[in-house]
């Protein structure tokens, strides 16, 4: 019996020091006492939700819409601009051609 009681305590400490770094870590374990270390997994607190100062002001659906027709007007604009840019530089190199031609001639 008293073999039997050896064995069964020399088992015990044997997984208990197997099973940590030293005997300070046992008396950890058995207390249930915690490491001071930073907490990873630590929620912080955020403000709530606030609306925007300007939510009131928001465009409509029909503001949207008359905005988009201002855009394709302004469009339609700069495309008839851009073709007038084009006959204007047509002329100028009709103009560039005819003056190259005089100075070909002298």
């Amino acid at each position: 019996m008293f073999k039997k009681s050896k064995i069964f305590l020399l088992t015990i400490i044997f997984f208990l020091t197997s099973c940590s770094d030293s005997w300070d870590s046992v008396k950890r374990g058995l207390t249930g006492a915690k490491d001071t270390s930073t907490d990873e997994f630590l929620v912080e607190k955020k403000d709530p939700l606030v609306l925007p100062p300007d939510f009131e002001n928001l465009p409509s659906p029909d503001e949207r819409e008359i905005a988009k027709e201002q855009i394709t007007s302004i469009e339609k604009t700069l495309s008839s601009m851009s073709t007038t840019s084009e006959e204007i530089s047509s002329s100028e190199s009709s103009t560039e051609d005819s003056l190259l031609k005089k100075i070909q001639q002298k």
